[in-house]
């Protein structure tokens, strides 16, 4: 059975790319979804410690969404995009990568490489080449690991409550996740 992990990253929440997210979640059985606010508790500030001190295992917060990733089969980062990027909260997860991949005992790149990232984005009417960096760093950073890139589910929504307004957008929702 499919283990999605959504990782939500917004600075505000219960907005349109998580009302986005929820709706390509729909039909997935409750025991296959894990929510997550990587706001609320926020990850600790990432030390980058490759040359020089070695890493400790991860603690708090850190073990926390460490062993979720690794329960995982999916990770669906469900992100808006803030000007032109990731949410500050999306790209510190992906900087704690670097501490759990260097730590032998979690086993992490391996099984990373058996797991698939998915986006779910909210933009305001950007271009794709306003879009494209964010996309950008997310599947560039799950190839780096081997992870198979699921794709990017995009609407067009600014205003509170707005994503309804992309019909287009809500229809490729349903059938975005599998089951």
């Amino acid at each position: 059975m499919r283990r999605y992990l959504f990782l939500k990253s917004s600075a505000r929440p219960g907005g349109n790319t998580e009302a986005v997210a929820r709706l390509a979640a729909a039909h997935l059985a409750p025991e296959a979804q894990d929510w997550r606010d990587l706001t609320d508790p926020a990850l600790p500030v990432f030390q980058d410690l490759r040359h020089g001190a070695t890493y400790g295992p991860p603690e708090g917060v850190a073990l926390d969404l460490c062993q979720a990733t690794l329960e995982a089969t999916d990770i669906v980062m469900v992100a808006p995009l803030y000007w032109f990027g990731l949410p500050s909260p999306a790209k510190l997860y992906l900087d704690h990568w670097s501490h759990w991949m260097r730590l032998p005992d979690l086993n992490f790149k391996p099984l990373m490489r058996q797991k698939t990232m998915w986006l779910v984005m909210a933009h305001a009417s950007s271009s794709p080449e306003e879009i494209a960096p964010a996309v950008g760093t997310l599947r560039l950073s799950a190839e780096y690991l081997g992870v198979t890139w699921g794709g990017a589910l995009f609407i067009d929504a600014n205003a509170p409550g707005a994503w309804a307004e992309d019909t287009a957008a809500v229809e490729r929702a349903k059938g975005f996740l599998p089951a």
